[in-house]
Order: structure tokens, then sequence, then C-alpha cells
């Protein structure tokens, strides 16, 4: 099969995998993007590049994002929130950031493959992604993939991530001039 024919394959997968996600989902974690102070977003891997973007185009929109793990990142607090993006839900660095966001009364929200496990149910909300990764076998909750595991779950949440933010631009009535506006200048 051609690089061609892989690029078809992949856009198809997650194309059918998209169809899966609940739209009540989205909508409970954007309700929660839109009544927190500051918005805390954190991810491992390439889990966490997705992540990484989806609080930069936060902060386009005026949000007060943050990644978490940034020297510039404050402390988490109350009226706050956490989004975590973790396929298995079970990454000790991120189920601690989870425990450690309830302890002070933030919010928590996951994208994850495994919404029953430690991050899932510790969160407020959350959106359920069909995905296979390294701590799920191909086939098992109906999850294939013909990617390098873990790719399908990354690249839908980078799709799940960019959807809200054409919703919650739409909400606050954004341009895309408004959101260039804090662009970073300094590049």
């Amino acid at each position: 099969m051609s690089s061609y024919n892989h690029l078809i394959a992949i856009i198809e997968e997650l194309a059918a995998n998209a169809q899966e996600i609940d739209r009540e989902q989205l909508d409970n974690v954007e309700r929660l993007i839109e009544k927190a102070d500051r918005i805390f977003i954190a991810g491992a891997g390439r889990s966490g590049f997705a992540a990484r973007a989806f609080a930069n185009r936060l902060m386009h929109l005026g949000y007060h994002s943050y990644f978490v793990g940034e020297p510039t990142t404050p402390s988490i607090q109350r009226e706050d929130l956490l989004i975590i993006g973790s396929g298995s839900g079970e990454t000790a660095s991120l189920v601690t950031m989870a425990k450690k966001a309830k302890e002070v009364g933030a919010a928590v929200a996951t994208l994850t493959i495994f919404p029953a496990n430690t991050v899932g149910s510790l969160a407020d909300a959350y959106i359920t992604l069909p995905g296979v990764t390294s701590k799920v076998d191909e086939g098992e909750f109906g999850s294939t993939s013909l990617q390098p595991k873990g790719s399908s779950f990354e690249q839908l949440s980078w799709l799940v991530y960019d959807s809200m933010i054409v919703t919650l631009k739409n909400k606050k009535n954004q341009s895309d001039e408004d959101m260039f506006f804090r662009h970073a200048n300094l590049e």
C-alpha cells in the first residue's frame, strides 16, 4: 500500500472513530471550560503535544490557559479546570495531577479511551475516544487501527480539541482577527 493510500485510510479511520464520540460529553467539557477561571491542560508524550496545542488555542480565544509543566504555570486553585489527555487514564504523573486538582477544589475533565480508569473516575466530565494504545490490544473494545498504537487516539484528540475551539470561538463571538491579535509576536 502506498503512502497516499495510507493517508486516505487514516482519514477514513478517524472519521469513523469521530462518529462514536458522544455529543453530550463534548458539551459537558465545553461548559466546564466556559465557567472556569483558568484552564490547565496536561498530557504526556504525543497526547501531550495535542494537549499543548489546545492550551495555545484557548489562549488565542482569550482564556487564561496553561500547559502543566511549563515554568510559568501557576498553582491550580478552586474555580480552575484541569483537562487531561490520557488514552489509558493511568499515567502516574497525570493521576497525581488529577488528585491534586480535586484536592484543591478544581474541576477535572479528561479525553480518554477508558473513563472508568483512575483519571476518568476523578473527572467531573470526560470525553471517551475510541483508540488503540500500548495498553489496549488490537480489537479490544472493538478498536482497530492500521497505525502504530496510540496514533489514532492522539490524532482524534487533536481534532476534538480543535472542534471545541471552533464552538467556543462562535460562542465568544471571536473572529480570526481577534484570535490572531493574541498570537505570539516574538517569533
